[in-house]
């Protein structure tokens, strides 16, 4: 029997690099809805700061408003938190999970 530790050495290693690249793509930034914020401002907010198209981010506002939350953008950590820190800044409660 072959001891794939020792002839295929390079398989784990390959193994552990997809995973690291896999989690640079595994988190969304959440939005959820309030009782302050206009559908007008939600909207203005993520095509300016998500780059949603006008329809995109009507979309993602409805389902803020019905169900209370929507993950408006997936991406990795570094490059949804100044996403994040700017939806903050506009009044609108958001998170990375």
């Amino acid at each position: 029997m072959i001891d794939r530790r020792t002839t295929f050495p390079q398989v784990e290693e390959e193994e552990i690099v997809l995973e690291d690249l896999l989690d640079l793509e595994s988190h969304d930034l959440v939005v959820f809805n309030d009782d302050f914020n206009t559908f007008d401002h939600v909207i203005t907010v993520l095509m300016k700061v998500c780059k949603h198209t006008r329809e995109q981010a009507e979309q993602c506002t409805v389902i803020i408003h019905y169900k209370g939350k929507c993950a408006v953008k997936k991406g990795s950590y570094e490059e949804l938190k100044p996403m994040c820190e700017a939806i903050l800044e506009a009044g609108i409660q958001a998170t990375i999970t």
